[in-house]
């Protein structure tokens, strides 16, 4: 077994950082917006101390070489396509590995867990619900209001424009709210990746994608689930937390972190250890 730098899925190239004990359980650790996989460093040497093998890649759009035009090439179904090419390349006997997602990656991370159930031993997601609760909590509870940059994003090329021009008039303003409750160190490292790398409108593009993505079309999780929350989220209220549990038919822990914003690998790396420790060794 060895390392893996890169994988490969239909002509694209996706970076990885591949970490741990070579010969350890595989987890696979999936950001999301505006973040890529260096979001994982204060988790992943926890999990690593436990004997598992990390890979956190730089998703569709974020990694250089993986970065297909238009929104369609967004939607979920790619997005799980990805990480399922991941899993095969790392794992080819498919006995089953962790998957721990934060923001859209918990998003892409629920999906996988319901369309191929089989290639997970466990599920975990971070701050975001399952997407069919985080839709009843749209009309169900303030959720409507909080959500209020995803339908910004949904524009074409304004929001690029508001964000780039925000960010270099050195008061970044809205840019600066995507990571608010960052350390300054980590909000300037995202943006920064973010503005400068090509990387804006391919991660934006996964907002526009969302009208290819009915949550409708996912069946109940069967796999052993964790769904770690925190009560200090800007973006995401209590409603879709608390309605995740009526799509988890699997064994399912649910864990609200104190005093916690939404970037929770980062905010709490040593709390999220813990609770990981039981479920992963299911």
């Amino acid at each position: 077994m060895k390392r893996l730098a890169s994988f490969e899925r239909d002509g694209l190239i996706f970076d990885v950082v591949d970490q741990g004990p070579l010969d350890g359980g595989i987890v696979i650790l999936l950001h999301g917006f505006p973040q890529t996989a260096n979001s994982w460093d204060a988790l992943s040497p926890l999990l690593h101390a436990e004997g598992y093998r990390t890979l956190a890649p730089d998703q569709r759009g974020y990694s250089p070489r993986a970065r297909p035009r238009g929104r369609y090439a967004y939607r979920m179904s790619e997005l799980v396509e990805d990480v399922l090419a991941l899993i095969k390349t790392a794992d080819p006997g498919t006995r089953g590995v962790h998957v721990i997602g934060h923001d859209w990656g918990a998003a892409v991370a629920w999906a996988l867990a319901t369309t191929h159930p089989y290639a997970l031993s466990t599920l975990t997601a971070l701050s975001v619900p399952h997407p069919a609760a985080f839709m009843r909590s749209l009309f169900t509870s303030r959720q409507f209001l909080l959500s209020w940059y995803m339908y910004f994003f949904q524009l074409p090329w304004i929001p690029e424009l508001a964000l780039r021009r925000l960010y270099r008039s050195g008061n970044p303003g809205m840019a600066t709210k995507m990571t608010a409750g960052q350390p300054e160190a980590n909000t300037l490292r995202d943006l920064t990746f973010l503005m400068t790398s090509g990387a804006l409108t391919p991660a934006l593009n996964w907002y526009r994608a969302m009208p290819f993505n009915p949550p409708s079309r996912l069946s109940p999780v069967t796999v052993p689930t964790l769904f770690i929350a925190s009560d200090a989220d800007p973006a995401l209220g209590p409603t879709c937390a608390a309605l995740t549990r009526d799509y988890v038919t699997g064994p399912y822990t649910f864990h609200t972190l104190p005093g916690v914003g939404h970037w929770i690998p980062e905010q709490a790396a040593p709390e999220v250890a813990t609770l990981l420790k039981p479920h992963l060794s299911r």
